[in-house]
């Protein structure tokens, strides 16, 4: 390996300009972890915090943005087994993909589902342990429930429109244009909501209310999400893209048995983070490599041009995944 890599950093707090292609050390894997030469970088919602000065990243972890991505194995440290060099892997990152190399625990790398391409698989850690934990983990969807997700064309909502249909629950999504409530449908929702035209509670009312519901909006969606659960609901929040504030009547929360709940991931302990992923290999993984689950890709960019890549994603005019292409 060389010492040096190319790699983009946050020049400072403020919009997409302040990404800029920059030289770093090549990390070295510490003791239970792997490095990976990376091919392709996931472009996710925090990554955009953070470059906004509203997310610092974790204790120890990189100051580089980017938490997923897929490459190959070249270099293990101590401790680790069931894994080679020259694997190829997509891996839930600490933060660091924006790089030619990447350190990560070993515990967080899954293999590049059979039949994939490393662009693919570099879409799956950050959706599909976020939704795997949170939908699955937290809030314990069954078969048959009405599941309610909010984004849904976004990468977590094409993911958790997936996976809960997959699994057998009714789906139910919203979205901001007929175009992306087709794309929901089409994934497997059973009625998909545009929100800029129709109310969603009063169409979850319609259908008997939802069992379970997951969030990224916050805000007014808040109190709205309650009033749109049925009896004994869970409402999961993983995100505040309108704010972390609501006033809330809790009389109806205890009437109606309801549940609030919410997580984020990239806090976790490395073990928490090695539980979903141990999950995932087992449930969710041979859907992968079935076909009957994938990501759904929006836009490639190269690594220098993260910046349009962050721009591609605020527009909110994206249908599923960016990526970043990085092995050019």
């Amino acid at each position: 390996m060389t010492q040096m890599m190319r790699a983009v950093e946050i020049t400072s707090p403020g919009g997409p300009e302040v990404l800029a292609l920059t030289q770093r050390p090549v990390p070295q894997p510490q003791a239970g972890q792997v490095v990976l030469k990376v091919a392709f970088a996931g472009v996710n919602r925090p990554d955009a915090l953070q470059r906004a000065g509203a997310y610092d990243p974790p204790p120890g972890a990189s100051d580089l943005p980017g938490l997923e991505a897929a490459g190959e194995v070249v270099a293990i440290g101590s401790g680790v087994s069931g894994i080679a060099l020259g694997d190829m892997v997509c891996a839930l990152l600490p933060g660091g993909g924006y790089a030619e190399y990447v350190a990560t625990p070993a515990a967080h790398c899954l293999p590049v589902p059979a039949g994939m391409d490393m662009a693919q698989a570099a879409c799956l850690p950050e959706t599909f342990f976020t939704v795997w934990s949170n939908v699955f983990m937290r809030g314990a969807l069954q078969a048959g429930e009405r599941f309610l997700v909010h984004g849904g064309s976004s990468g977590i909502g094409t993911t958790a429109i997936q996976l809960a249909h997959a699994f057998g629950a009714r789906v139910y999504a919203t979205a901001g244009s007929d175009e992306k409530c087709a794309a929901c449908t089409d994934l497997g929702a059973e009625r998909a909501i545009n929100y800029k035209t129709e109310d969603f509670v009063a169409v979850m009312k319609e259908v008997g209310g939802a069992n379970l519901i997951l969030d990224m909006v916050g805000g007014a969606y808040i109190a709205r999400n309650l009033k749109s659960l049925d009896m004994d609901g869970r409402l999961v929040q993983i995100a505040f893209l309108q704010g972390p504030k609501a006033e809330i009547n809790f009389a109806p929360l205890m009437v109606r048995r309801l549940t609030v709940t919410g997580s984020t991931l990239r806090p976790q302990s490395d073990l928490a983070k090695a539980r979903i992923a141990e999950q995932l290999r087992e449930a969710v993984w041979p859907l992968l490599a079935a076909g009957k689950v994938a990501p759904v890709m929006d836009s490639t960019f190269a690594l220098e041009d993260a910046a349009k890549a962050h721009a591609r994603m605020e527009s909110s005019d994206h249908i599923g995944k960016i990526v970043l292409q990085v092995d050019a």
